[in-house]
């Protein structure tokens, strides 16, 4: 086996799980919008986002243990889970620890949507916009492939269309009072 098969998936698991998590706040907003209205929205693009969601969790739990496998840096379980723990890069490696817990904290709530009121769900569900952008940022400060242009190219077309997204959703987004007397 490849030496640095660990950091292969590492690298790959995280820029995966960072798309994954571009592709649920943009699924998120055209649900939330006006750009289905809900007697016309089809089914699936709930699902869509809920598939989405989980599998941003998946490749980001194989990016924490790809790492703590990997033998260079030697990451810890304290490094990948508290902020500030890890000696390597520890700004930068703080706001993927964050942004992780922040996904977690998303996708959690997300499955106990019906037992929780709606004002603490959906404010939960609205720090979603932060995980993008403090993943964002992990990746272009702690990411070895920061420099590749693929990357360059992929991290400018998600930052547009997320920021689209949220603009998008701050101008069309449904009333609450809809929203809140189903």
């Amino acid at each position: 086996m490849n030496p640095q098969f660990w950091w292969y998936v590492a690298r790959s698991s995280g820029i995966i799980s960072w798309l994954m998590i571009t592709g649920t706040v943009i699924w998120g907003v055209i649900l939330s919008t006006k750009a289905f209205p809900e007697q016309r929205r089809p089914a699936w693009i709930l699902d869509l986002h809920r598939w989405l969601g989980g599998l941003a969790v998946g490749f980001l739990v194989l990016h924490l243990a790809a790492l703590m496998l990997h033998g260079y840096l030697r990451f810890t379980l304290a490094d990948v889970l508290v902020p500030g723990h890890s000696a390597w890069r520890p700004g930068s490696v703080a706001l993927g620890v964050v942004a992780a817990w922040t996904l977690v904290a998303v996708e959690g709530t997300s499955l106990a949507m019906k037992k929780l009121p709606k004002k603490v769900w959906r404010g939960i569900h609205l720090t979603s916009y932060a995980t993008f952008w403090l993943t964002s940022l992990h990746a272009a400060f702690a990411g070895s492939d920061r420099s590749t242009f693929l990357y360059q190219i992929t991290a400018l077309g998600s930052i547009v269309a997320v920021a689209w997204a949220a603009m998008y959703r701050v101008t069309n987004r449904r009333s609450l009072s809809r929203r809140t007397a189903s």
